[in-house]
């Protein structure tokens, strides 16, 4: 490698990649990057092998479907270039997630991959066109002066084919042969090398032993149907993965930074600071979070919240990096950048999903590691065995066993299907921090919400008015909001949108001088002398009582003027638009539903009675609701918890799998494994869908991988399968495994109508 590493040692390109941190007082560094040069588990492996017992490496972890390398480092022992030094030493290339995502990177990799793909079937089609004769007559029928003619033109077309075609599997054999190792292609490189010699042989010397049989048609073939099923793998996994990298890659290289009045300079954003005012053309990311300066702006923030219709936002507004400006250019003032903006922390959270390796996936490859091993010694034994028999023949099996047990479609069943699910509900706004929490959710049997900011808004909502005879009910709401106006308590904040959304427009006359009793109301004076109160029963000098005016125990308000009671407002939580359908939706796929709040037991029994909510633990302190969940998952429970405060923190770790509103404190976040950007619980049912789907395609694919290496390989061990064959079968077998994960990324469409009969029916 001729790679100039050193640019990886930069602080400010290492913003992007690596995060440092201290444990026990030593500094320490984690990086993502991105593995170039990967085709398979192999492959990963040995990447790992080269990192994990270099000084200063302290962990080393590559994902084989998305080739991103986790790597925790000491930064006093080590440096980063050094690492990927040593990481190309072995013939890959560690590159940022920005850069090797990048477009040229992408095209550079696919025009490669098609290169050699035009070569090897050129070639394959050329060397069958001689060979074809040989098929269709008898032996002697061609003269013998033209057959070796025909196998000169073949060994010449089979060259290309074997030394630069091939060259991706010699490379990945000699590179594991140098480490001590067996990978995925040390088998196939082994078949290639063995089938052109043996045929070369017979070409160069008719009468030698060899002289009866060459394979030029098979190996041109082989080589032909493994780099198709390559490159097709090539584009599947970028399909896999593609909603996880457009995430990561959102952010522009460059922007337009202001220096003076109407003046600006072109900057790579990694050099923006805190403060600065940049320009955002149309269809361009914000650089970072900021403040809008311009008038207005139409902003898709789809991605990034889950909303898929555009927003608009005015002066003074923030925006969020990440989003895209879709109108024309506008400016606005960064207030965050890098690792502190919420993208960042986004991104974070998906590289993590991306990076980890499902126990599924991990145990698949530990198992094609002694696999291959074992497919040599098979190989060598059908060598041996057809020897005996028929001579001609011995290489032939030999070849096909190498090349038909290839474990590729083993190591991609699990990883290839997760990836998938992964990608499309990033692109509904669910973020997937866990890929094994895709086996926990397929098997939970009860669901568990949090009461206040998960099935209600946290925020209050007007249900109903008490009024004075002879008051309007638009008279009394624009009085009370002219008096909350200059408060933010939850209630005051209810009563001004209650009347802006019917319309009401300000009190006249206005108020002179609104006062904020605290914990009690609000108190305003107008200029001819006039008072009006807002709050408290006892605030507002009533008595409390039973009746119109008197309080009943649940959120009322009560608003007073010179001449006593006026009104009064009864306010509850909101529930949210598809609390009740998300519910309905659960049990009718038979899961059993729970409400755990800290609120008291009247509050949360109605919120459960409105959503249909089976069971009701109110009350709770968060030692209690972990102890709780701790006795349902006694009781054989297996529950998935559904959150968003700070005190959800313990029971979301504790559940066997668990969900966090995007808007949920970034403890709740941290430890959860699904987020739900868009704070919408009809998304809990949609991922509990796709993980059920999920598991099933994974066990599909296992056990396809499983029958596919029981039929073929005695049928190569008894010489039923060629190796043209035998290559046509382990890529299919492969390709396969790849397309049924990709039906994963279809649309999920719309949850159905539970409201419908049909549905309603449905639920027990």
């Amino acid at each position: 490698m001729t790679d100039d590493f050193l640019v990886l040692d930069d602080p400010v390109e290492q913003q992007d990649f690596t995060e440092f941190s201290e444990i026990d007082g030593r500094p320490v560094a984690e990086s993502v990057l991105m593995v170039q040069g990967m085709y398979c588990a192999a492959c990963a492996d040995t990447v790992e092998c080269a990192l994990q017992d270099l000084p200063g490496v302290q962990f080393a972890q590559v994902h084989a479907a998305t080739r991103r390398l986790t790597l925790r480092w000491d930064p006093s022992l080590t440096r980063i270039s050094s690492l990927a030094q040593a990481v190309g030493q072995t013939g890959y290339r560690l590159l940022p997630l920005q850069q090797a995502l990048s477009i040229s990177e992408r095209l550079k990799e696919t025009r490669q991959a098609l290169w050699r793909l035009f070569v090897a079937g050129f070639c394959a089609m050329q060397v069958m066109m001689y060979a074809f004769p040989a098929y269709v007559t008898v032996p002697g029928e061609i003269p013998a002066d033209i057959d070796q003619l025909l196998r000169w033109a073949s060994w010449i077309l089979s060259v290309p084919v074997v030394f630069f075609a091939s060259g991706p599997f010699f490379r990945g054999a000699w590179r594991d042969l140098r480490l001590g190792r067996v990978g995925m292609d040390t088998p196939v490189s082994i078949g290639i090398l063995v089938a052109f010699l043996a045929s070369s042989a017979a070409t160069f010397d008719p009468t030698g032993p060899w002289g009866q049989e060459v394979w030029f048609d098979s190996l041109t073939m082989f080589v032909f149907f493994l780099l198709g099923g390559r490159y097709l793998e090539l584009k599947a996994r970028d399909r896999t993965a593609g909603a996880l990298d457009a995430l990561m890659n959102r952010l522009p290289e460059v922007c337009d930074r202001q220096k003076g009045e109407g003046v600006f300079e072109t900057v790579s954003v990694r050099r923006l600071l805190v403060g600065d005012v940049v320009r955002v053309q149309a269809g361009q990311a914000f650089p970072g979070d900021g403040d809008l300066l311009s008038a207005s702006a139409t902003v898709d923030e789809a991605l990034l919240t889950g909303e898929s219709h555009p927003v608009t936002r005015n002066a003074g507004d923030a925006v969020v990096a990440g989003s895209f400006n879709l109108a024309g250019p506008v400016l606005l003032t960064v207030i965050r950048l890098g690792r502190d903006t919420r993208f960042a922390q986004i991104v974070a959270l998906m590289e993590k999903a991306s990076t980890e390796k499902p126990r599924l996936a991990v145990l698949a490859d530990r198992i094609a590691a002694p696999f291959l091993a074992l497919v040599l010694a098979a190989a060598a034994l059908a060598f041996w065995y057809w020897w005996q028999i028929d001579h001609t023949k011995a290489l032939a099996v030999a070849v096909a066993v190498l090349i038909v047990t290839c474990p590729c479609a083993l190591s991609l069943a699990t990883p290839a299907a997760m990836l998938s699910a992964a990608g499309a509900l990033a692109r509904r706004g669910i973020l997937v921090r866990r890929l094994q929490a895709f086996e926990n959710l397929a098997g939970i049997n009860a669901v568990v919400f949090d009461k206040t900011g998960t099935l209600t808004h946290d925020r209050l909502v007007l249900r109903g008015m008490t009024l004075r005879d002879g008051v309007a009910r638009d008279q009394a709401l624009a009085l009370a909001a002219a008096l909350a106006a200059g408060s933010l308590h939850p209630v005051s904040r209810a009563l001004v949108e209650a009347a802006r959304a019917a319309g009401l427009p300000p009190a006249r006359p206005a108020p002179v001088e609104v006062t904020e009793a605290a914990g009690q109301g609000m108190q305003g004076r107008w200029d001819n002398g006039g008072e009006a109160r807002l709050g408290s029963a006892v605030f507002c000098g009533l008595e409390v009582r039973r009746g119109p005016q008197g309080d009943k125990g649940g959120s009322r308000v009560h608003l007073a003027d010179g001449h006593g009671w006026l009104a009064s407002f009864e306010l509850q939580e909101g529930l949210r638009d598809d609390a009740q359908a998300a519910v309905a939706a659960l049990r009718s796929m038979g899961l059993a539903t729970w409400l755990l709040s800290g609120d008291r037991e009247s509050a949360a029994r109605e919120v459960a009675q409105a959503v249909g909510v089976e069971h009701v633990i109110a009350g709770a302190s968060p030692e209690q609701k972990l102890a709780e969940v701790v006795a349902l998952q006694a009781r054989g429970v297996r529950l998935a918890m559904v959150g968003d405060g700070l005190n959800d923190g313990p029971v979301l770790a504790r559940a066997d799998t668990s969900f966090a509103l995007g808007h949920a404190a970034p403890l709740a976040q941290a430890q959860s494994d699904y987020v739900i950007q868009g704070g919408k619980v009809m998304d809990v049912v949609l991922t509990l869908r796709q993980a059920r789907s999920t598991m099933r395609i994974v066990r599909q694919n296992l056990a396809w991988a499983a029958i596919y290496n029981l039929v073929s390989v005695p049928l190569a061990l008894v010489g039923w399968m060629p190796p043209w064959l035998a290559g046509l079968g382990m890529a299919a077998s492969s390709l396969l495994v790849i397309a049924n994960a990709l039906r994963l990324t279809r649309d999920m469409g719309p949850v159905p109508d539970l409201h419908s009969p049909d549905a309603m029916a449905a639920t027990p």
